[in-house]
């Protein structure tokens, strides 16, 4: 994808000429779709659908050049993980000038849909994302706007253009090894939200447990993370799993609410309960006793990025267009 795609965007004549009605009845339409006939706006809507049009709310002027501007999807506004990740971008697009403008979509295809539209309307030079399931509307969307596009913290199968990040299976996979090397053999995995990351990690975890010849015992929920959550997961757990040994959880918000709340219940770590986290956020390096995780490295997947954006918007080639970052396991004292 270059910058010279962006002419190819569907216009509003694009679309009043799909519809057979005027560019000034489809304006309208955009302005206020009750004012016009149920009949018509239902066949502009899905012009619209079909062509991928995105609505062009920057000045006349930034619409023939560049906005200097990146667009960044997160999915969430909570949780810490994408603070460092959105440092790491910024690190590089103020080096080369560019602004960053972002958009949450709380793990959401169809909000993300939205957001990246708005986005798109605003004429940015580049996105960069933090899913890779993507509805069709939004998949047409991109390809009609031309510009450069980054998926992060995965690494997709049919990346849309570029992709920066790990593999999460094979993360989890690695970590759980270790939980059962240590001697533990009844480990349940705490999942929350359900998102694609929680899942691959899910699928490393079975694929350890199966390895070794035990069921995987999954608690999950489609809440947020959060620190309290785990009380409820530990609970569940305990009362399904009485012989319960260890725990792998799909961050460390969860992983450190389970420590702590295992110790309240007078279950030691690890001797009785191995906790292990993901993400390795800093606190986990200051409870007792210190957790156990996947340490994966969001800065240098924002920077790396952002690096490979510029680097197309400024027509370099990109020799590497799915980069795997890796991770490390921290070795805590939870195991």
């Amino acid at each position: 994808m270059n910058q010279n795609n962006k002419k190819n965007r569907a216009t509003l004549q694009d679309v009043a000429d799909k519809v057979g009605v005027t560019k000034m009845t489809v304006s309208r339409y955009m302005r206020n779709p009750d004012s016009v006939a149920e009949k018509t706006r239902l066949k502009i809507a899905e012009a619209i659908e079909q062509t991928g049009y995105i609505e062009n709310r920057a000045p006349a002027m930034l619409s023939k050049s560049s906005s200097n501007a990146i667009g960044i999807l997160l999915p969430s506004l909570s949780n810490q993980i994408f603070a460092s990740f959105v440092q790491g971008i910024e690190t590089v697009t103020k080096a080369h000038g560019y602004e960053t403008l972002l958009a949450h979509f709380s793990y959401d295809e169809t909000e993300e849909e939205h957001k990246i539209a708005s986005l798109l309307s605003y004429q940015v030079d580049g996105l960069i994302l933090t899913e890779s399931h993507h509805t069709q509307r939004t998949l047409q969307m991109i390809k009609n706007a031309g510009i450069p596009v980054v998926e992060t913290m995965e690494l997709p199968e049919n990346p849309i253009d570029m992709a920066v990040g790990l593999d999460h299976e094979d993360a989890s996979y690695h970590v759980v090894k270790q939980m059962l090397d240590s001697g533990k053999t009844t480990i349940a995995y705490f999942g929350a939200r359900l998102d694609t990351r929680t899942k691959l990690r899910m699928q490393g975890y079975d694929r350890a447990m199966h390895e070794a010849g035990y069921e995987p015992k999954h608690i999950l929920t489609g809440e947020h993370s959060s620190f309290s959550l785990a009380d409820g997961l530990l609970e569940r757990a305990l009362e399904m799993y009485p012989n319960l040994d260890g725990v792998f959880c799909t961050n460390d918000d969860i992983a450190i609410g389970t420590l702590l709340s295992a110790q309240r219940r007078q279950i030691r770590v690890p001797q009785q309960l191995a906790v292990v986290g993901y993400n390795a956020l800093d606190i986990g390096q200051t409870i007792s006793p210190t957790l156990t995780s996947v340490d994966t490295p969001r800065f240098e997947i924002g920077e790396k990025s952002a690096q490979l954006l510029i680097a197309r918007l400024k027509g370099e080639a990109v020799e590497e267009t799915v980069v795997d970052m890796g991770y490390r396991i921290s070795q805590g004292e939870s195991v």
